[in-house]
């Protein structure tokens, strides 16, 4: 596996791609750092796939830290906005959630790696090339966490943030392969997906048997359905789905539901999170 070295520090400018922007840039200004872009050459997936790093501010690398793992994580997708949560949640007045390394993971092609394979016809219309949750949940396990764990100072805390089909796939390692991550923010989740098909399975990690201490926050906005049937709409699936993880054995789980009511697909993320941030870090009394 050929790993590339960190590449280069990175503006907002430049993470948003929009280089027209730069004739605008004042004469005598400095650009704004964000963070770093990285690369990593996945056997797994055959290409290379782009990693958008954000560390505090005085990284330390005789600390440790815990790592945020961020789904859509491109600079058109939801790193920078999610990096901004971070950091005002990490700020030393505030102090809610652990200063954290964020990993984003750009996308090459998101409805390909964030679903399982679906022959039912009204997903083929909406995701004709569809299929391959299993090979990203292998580069995710085999590949970047051991990247990132090798690189970086990092604890055994991993937190994975996904929001729609991002959400999707969240849900399906939670399912299938738990242990990856021990916090799930799982926002708008997907679950219309082959019908349904993760709320009707019984995973393990809802067992009585199930040890790892994992939290779950499930964030939905007024949304409806997507695929355009009657029989998922987004805020019920989301409820189910927590209920689901509610009914099960294990006493290891604790999960939070959160319905915004005056949020639709598109503007859930945000407040989602912020949410979410609140909720599984509870302020320190």
């Amino acid at each position: 596996m050929k790993n590339t070295l960190l590449i280069a520090l990175f503006t907002f400018f430049a993470l948003s791609g929009v280089n027209a922007q730069s004739k605008w840039i004042p004469e005598n200004t400095k650009t704004f750092g964000l963070g770093y872009v990285d690369q990593l050459h996945s056997e797994i997936l055959k290409e290379n796939r782009v990693l958008n790093i954000y560390l505090p501010e005085d990284y330390d690398p005789k600390k440790q830290y815990p790592v945020i793992y961020l789904l859509d994580g491109a600079a058109d997708e939801d790193f920078i906005h999610v990096v901004g949560l971070v950091q005002y949640n990490t700020f030393s007045w505030i102090s809610r959630i652990p200063q954290s390394v964020v990993v984003g993971i750009a996308n090459t092609n998101r409805r390909r790696d964030f679903t399982a394979p679906s022959a039912r016809e009204s997903d083929q219309k909406i995701i004709p090339r569809n299929g391959g949750s299993e090979k990203f949940m292998a580069f995710l396990e085999k590949e970047l966490q051991p990247f990132i764990e090798k690189k970086y100072r990092t604890t055994s805390d991993k937190t994975i943030i996904g929001q729609s089909l991002g959400g999707l796939l969240a849900t399906e390692i939670l399912f299938t392969k738990p242990s990856l991550f021990n916090t799930y923010i799982i926002i708008s989740p997907s679950l219309w997906w082959k019908d349904g098909a993760l709320l009707k399975g019984s995973p393990a990690i809802l067992k009585a048997d199930y040890a790892i201490p994992t939290k779950i926050y499930i964030g939905v906005g007024k949304e409806g359905a997507i695929d355009g049937s009657k029989n998922h709409i987004m805020e019920d699936d989301a409820r189910l789905l927590a209920d689901k993880i509610k009914r099960g054995q294990s006493k290891n789980l604790k999960v939070y539901f959160d319905y915004l009511p005056e949020e639709d697909h598109a503007t859930a993320g945000h407040p989602a999170l912020f949410n979410a941030f609140r909720l599984l870090y509870p302020k320190k009394q």
